[in-house]
């Protein structure tokens, strides 16, 4: 063979090699672009550990509303994106006392089911429909949330806040 058959046949293996990379590439790069959030909380930290392995990426939330009673007080309620269902959301309401000049958590409960309200309207524009609170003790407190724009907002649900414990009313 001479010697520029040779060198012929290298450089078209290696365009051949050249192509078949950029396909996968090209490949591999659109199976991964419908999942660019995957692996991303609220805070855009990925789930990728030192390791480079990706580790379970924690359930995104957001914060619906918060309210401080006086300095004994803080409650929140915050929206948790199912793990299973991207459409469906639970609602996390948590009192903090203060303790140290810090607020720490003292009681959580579920408003509702869990994975029983939707997470775009809980998120969006109007999801509050009735947050009441007042600094008694103990502490009523009233929530309603929007089901979706159509059906509008759930029943008011009752709770009492009493040295820092949630109590339904």
């Amino acid at each position: 063979m001479s010697q520029s058959s040779k060198h012929r046949r290298n450089r078209t293996a290696r365009t051949a090699t050249a192509a078949v990379t950029l396909l996968m590439a090209g490949a591999l790069g659109a199976a991964g672009a419908g999942t660019s959030n995957a692996g991303t909380s609220d805070s855009g930290t990925t789930g990728v550990g030192s390791s480079g392995a990706t580790a379970k990426a924690a359930p995104q939330s957001r914060q619906i509303a918060s309210s401080v009673l006086g300095g004994d007080y803080k409650i929140t309620l915050t929206a948790l994106r199912s793990p299973e269902d991207e459409l469906a959301a639970s609602v996390r309401l948590q009192v903090f006392t203060r303790s140290g000049g810090a607020w720490k958590e003292s009681d959580r409960v579920t408003v509702g089911d869990v994975d029983g309200w939707f997470w775009y309207p809980l998120t969006g524009k109007g999801a509050v429909c009735d947050f009441a609170t007042a600094s008694t003790e103990p502490a009523p407190l009233t929530v309603s949330l929007l089901v979706t724009p159509s059906i509008g907002c759930s029943d008011p649900v009752h709770y009492l806040v009493k040295e820092g414990r949630v109590y339904a009313d």
